[in-house]
C-alpha cells in the first residue's frame, strides 16, 4: 500500500526528540496520473504544484527554505523502471520548526492539495553534514 503521512509512532519520534541541531527532509515524491479529491480534474503534479505554491508562507515563517526541487530522469544504480517523480531538498532550522509548520492549521488545509497529487513519498530527515550550514 503507498505511503505518502508518517505512522503515528514515526510522527511521536519527530515531536518528542529533543534535537534542536538544523535538518535537511529529502522529498522522495511519485505523483498520481490524475489527482483526486480538492484538485480532481489536475495531474497529481499539478496538486502538488498547487500545494507548493500554497505552503510557501508557512514554510518561511518557520525559517524554512527549499534548497533543490527537481524532477528525476533515470536511475543510474537502483532498478531501471523510475520510482520517483520529483526529489525535494528542504531546510529547516530544526525538527521542532517542521513540527510548528506540518501542525499549523492553514498548512494543514492546504496538505490537501499534497494529498490529491501524491501516489507515494518518502520523508528522510537528514543532518547537515560535511560542514554544511545552516
Amino acid at each position: 500500500m503507498p505511503v505518502i503521512d508518517p505512522t503515528p509512532e514515526q510522527f511521536k519520534a519527530l515531536v518528542e526528540s529533543d534535537d534542536e541541531s538544523p535538518i535537511v527532509m529529502v522529498n522522495l515524491i511519485r505523483f498520481k496520473d490524475q489527482a483526486t479529491g480538492i484538485d480532481e480534474g489536475m495531474t497529481g503534479a499539478e496538486a502538488y504544484a498547487t500545494y507548493g505554491r500554497n505552503i510557501a508562507p508557512y514554510l518561511s515563517e518557520v525559517g524554512g527554505e527549499v534548497l533543490i526541487s527537481t524532477n528525476t530522469v533515470e536511475s543510474v544504480i537502483g532498478p531501471e523502471e523510475a520510482e520517483w517523480d520529483a526529489v525535494l531538498l528542504v531546510r529547516y532550522p530544526s525538527r521542532k520548526a517542521f513540527v510548528a509548520m506540518i501542525t499549523n492549521p492553514g498548512y494543514q488545509k492546504e496538505h490537501e492539495h499534497r494529498a490529491a497529487g501524491v501516489e507515494e513519498a518518502r520523508l528522510i530527515l537528514s543532518g547537515l553534514a560535511f560542514g554544511g550550514s545552516a
